[in-house]
């Protein structure tokens, strides 16, 4: 697609993928190699899993939430227990690394160099701020990613 783009004289800066802990495709690709061959970055959406890399299910599906409602890409079957036991332990490590899990979900997609930015779909402002912590603490260690990986079913 770039080379078609090329030869159309139509430069093609950025691609826009769907990218988080819980959804990888990307990775499995090679989508991120392909991005740095021809020059483009990505924007990701969608980095806190419609809002399950945050702290707002850990006890239960708020009424006001995304899942609480009829409609949306977030489903209350989503949030299976399985997935919720996923959520608590990921929560653990941010809190271990002296973040919150919204911000640690930021810092993960954001370590990739292909990755410009992150659409968040911030829906209140203490949502943007709390986002944005997570440029404080970008760095991983080692043992961090593969805990993640593990927890991820990586």
């Amino acid at each position: 697609a770039a080379a078609i783009l090329r030869d159309l004289g139509t430069p093609c800066l950025i691609h826009q993928p769907s990218y988080s802990m819980f959804n990888r495709w990307t990775e499995d690709d090679g989508l991120y190699d392909a991005l740095a061959d021809v020059g483009m970055g990505s924007i990701v959406f969608s980095p806190l899993a419609q809002g399950m890399l945050t702290n707002k299910y850990l006890k239960g599906i708020p009424g006001d939430s995304r899942a609480a409602k009829p409609h949306g890409f977030l489903k209350k079957e989503a949030l299976t227990e399985g997935k919720l036991a996923q959520i608590s332990q990921l929560n653990e490590l941010a809190s271990a690394r002296g973040q919150t899990l919204a911000q640690m979900a930021i810092a993960w997609v954001l370590r990739q160099p292909q990755i410009t930015s992150a659409l968040i779909g911030a829906s209140r402002l203490a949502q943007v701020q709390d986002c944005v912590g997570a440029l404080d603490s970008l760095d991983f260690t080692t043992e961090e990613l593969a805990r993640i990986d593990a927890i991820c079913g990586q």
